[in-house]
């Protein structure tokens, strides 16, 4: 099945990111090993990278030229560090400081980054990019993705297993270099790997929107 990102909520570019996989992967190389999910922030040359054409094409196309990266979180699966994610909606967002404004919260801290929930409309208003440094195949935990869920709203926990068996489940197989979009809301999953080789992903989270004040995205 060919996933359309405004139907489905998800889109495959194949190939999207190869010309950066050098880059990509220097970077890797100076990031920790044995963390389920890092979340980077001051990364030299991160920023720069992120904000290219090519790697912010996928989110500009829906949001843009104003699109910009907001957040990255680095995945690294592997035979020595495996683990598995059940079906959920990303719902926070990284931010410089506390702020009592309505509609946000509860508030969070992550790897020692603050977060927030905020309202529904601004999650709803961004897009979400994995970009792939290895190659996924089925056994190597594939991204899962509900079809169509995109649309639900802020689909309550008890919600998301009813949710997900009316939306129906499509795998987002990838070779290095492949970029996944999706609309940041959609339901999502993926299982712990089944092969004894690395999985590495970074997540990258844009928007064109700014927060009301005296909030900031934290930015990379």
């Amino acid at each position: 099945m060919t996933l359309d990102f405004e139907r489905d909520g998800a889109a495959h570019l194949a190939g999207a990111a190869a010309p950066f996989l050098g880059r990509l992967r220097a970077l890797a190389e100076a990031l920790p090993a044995d963390r389920a999910g890092l979340r980077l922030h001051g990364v030299d040359g991160l920023a720069e990278l992120l904000a290219s054409d090519a790697l912010g094409a996928a989110a500009a196309e829906h949001l843009g030229p104003a699109t910009r990266p907001v957040r990255a979180i680095w995945f690294d699966k592997s035979a020595a560090n495996n683990w598995a994610l059940g079906w959920h909606q990303d719902r926070t967002i990284a931010v410089r400081a506390r702020a009592d404004v309505p509609g946000y919260g509860p508030w969070s801290t992550k790897q020692g980054l603050l977060h927030v929930e905020p309202p529904f409309a601004v999650l709803d208003s961004m897009v979400t990019v994995r970009i792939h440094l290895d190659p996924v195949p089925e056994e190597n935990a594939p991204l899962l993705v509900a079809p169509g869920s995109h649309r639900l709203g802020r689909v309550p926990e008890a919600e998301i297993a009813k949710a997900v068996a009316a939306c129906g489940t499509a795998t987002c197989l990838a070779d290095a270099g492949d970029i996944w979009a999706y609309h940041t809301p959609i339901l999502h999953a993926s299982a712990a790997s089944s092969a004894a080789r690395h999985r590495r992903v970074l997540q990258v989270d844009y928007t064109t929107a700014d927060l009301p004040a005296p909030l900031e995205w934290l930015g990379l």
